[in-house]
């Protein structure tokens, strides 16, 4: 049995891998069917209808994002029954949502502002009170507003199936349900910051960012995270010359789509009062902030009196781990320009014993993509849940998946997924 089956939608014929959701194959296409609660890297919902389609043969529209394709099924995506269907979904979404746009910090961003334009009505058939949720307070880095919650779950499934921590959830029904923590309580997972990206509406929004700018004031660049080695694909979101925002680049091969919060948020620390931003000197036991031209002679004054009286030898440079690799080129020229080969980046280390039989250039020995497909893992005084989320998301696949996960630590540490066997030492 071929693992193609061949499918019709508005005219067009399609290929799809069988077994597929039908918004799987039109997405595949370049077919548009409007979504809420539909994420690729989450598990099918089916709450929001909003994907309703018509498919020739079943008796209602049916969710295009829970309906498997089979062999010569025939469908309508923009026909008068899939359009009244949509439709009226949009309405009932439309009923509680209050309008606020103006300021809302989702606002020029949002799922449901733009696909209201092309599926609400320019008046309201509702005239009763609309309902109010109070906002909980889950941390210093997401904001909530759950007035405006559509309750399409993804920030839920996002937390059991990615993050691998349940801290959201919902409870009560129809209008009545709210999504919250079940007990009071901040959130803990290094990916919190995820359910910004994935709410579509602004329910859940930064809260270092709140009220600093719309998203069409902002000039967006790429960039890499520095922070835990695995190199996340990045935006940065910029006003002027200032950043505002970090928001994850998709690359399947590093992040997926995913990053984690100390990459979100750690553009604070670019205009933190603690940083040093311009050259001090040492005098007298005393640091002196001084211009850049006399740190720079102050420097290679210091530089020609080692190498003079100690020889270059006794010359070495310490570049920061996270430098770029064309500052650390120009350091290591500098530095054997001036005959030494003294190079280092790791600051903290301090057993240096295995350096010839160390390989020059240490890595994981496989893609990053390949942890998911490991048989056994062995953790060796690491957590990499809090070291590096995002290596820590691919070894939960592969734990998920069967494989065996051990740890020899130090200390006993709190892990996303199941262990085979665990040591402390």
């Amino acid at each position: 049995m071929s693992d193609k089956v061949t499918i019709e939608v508005d005219g067009k014929v399609l290929q799809a891998r069988r077994g597929a959701m039908l918004i799987e194959a039109t997405d595949a296409a370049g077919i548009f069917i409007p979504r809420f609660c539909y994420h690729p890297k989450l598990t099918v919902a089916a709450n929001c209808r909003m994907c309703l389609v018509e498919v020739e043969k079943m008796p209602k529209p049916m969710p295009a994002c829970a309906t498997p394709v089979m062999d010569g099924m025939k469908v309508h995506t923009r026909s008068a029954l899939a359009r009244e269907a949509q439709k009226a979904t949009m309405e009932f979404l439309l009923i509680n949502h209050p309008l606020d746009c103006p300021v809302c910090d989702q606002g020029g961003e949002c799922e449901l502002q733009d696909l209201a334009m092309g599926y609400g009505s320019d008046v309201s058939r509702y005239s009763e009170a609309k309902r109010a949720v109070a906002d909980p307070d889950i941390g210093p880095l997401v904001q909530t507003c759950l007035t405006r919650c559509i309750h399409c779950t993804r920030c839920v499934r996002f937390g059991e199936e990615i993050a691998g921590l349940r801290e959201l959830g919902a409870t009560g029904r129809g209008e009545h349900m709210t999504i919250g923590t079940y007990v009071r309580h901040t959130l803990v997972s290094e990916l919190s910051g995820n359910i910004i990206d994935l709410c579509p509406v602004g329910a859940l929004t930064s809260r270092p960012f709140r009220f600093r700018a719309r998203p069409w004031e902002l000039r967006q660049a790429k960039s890499i995270a520095p922070h835990d080695s695995v190199g996340s694909s990045l935006y940065l979101h910029l006003k002027g010359q200032k950043v505002l925002r970090v928001v994850p680049r998709e690359n399947e091969a590093v992040n997926e789509v995913w990053i984690s919060d100390r990459d979100r948020y750690g553009y604070a620390g670019l205009r933190s009062e603690d940083r040093l931003t311009r050259p001090l000197i040492r005098q007298e036991g005393e640091w002196k902030e001084v211009d850049w031209g006399t740190a720079l002679e102050f420097a290679g004054e210091g530089l020609r009196r080692v190498i003079q009286t100690r020889g270059p030898g006794r010359l070495g440079a310490l570049a920061a781990p996270n430098a770029t690799t064309e500052e650390l080129y120009l350091l290591q020229k500098l530095v054997r320009a001036l005959g030494s080969e003294n190079i280092d980046h790791r600051l903290r280390q301090r057993d240096f014993s295995d350096d010839r039989a160390a390989p020059l250039y240490p890595w994981l020995g496989m893609p990053i993509t390949g942890l998911e497909q490991l048989d056994c893992v062995l953790l060796l005084g690491a957590w990499p849940r809090h070291q590096q989320p995002l290596l820590n998301h691919r070894i939960r696949k592969a734990a998920l998946a069967g494989a065996a996960v051990l740890e020899l630590n130090p200390v006993r540490r709190e892990f996303n997924f199941p262990l085979a066997g665990s040591r402390i030492v």
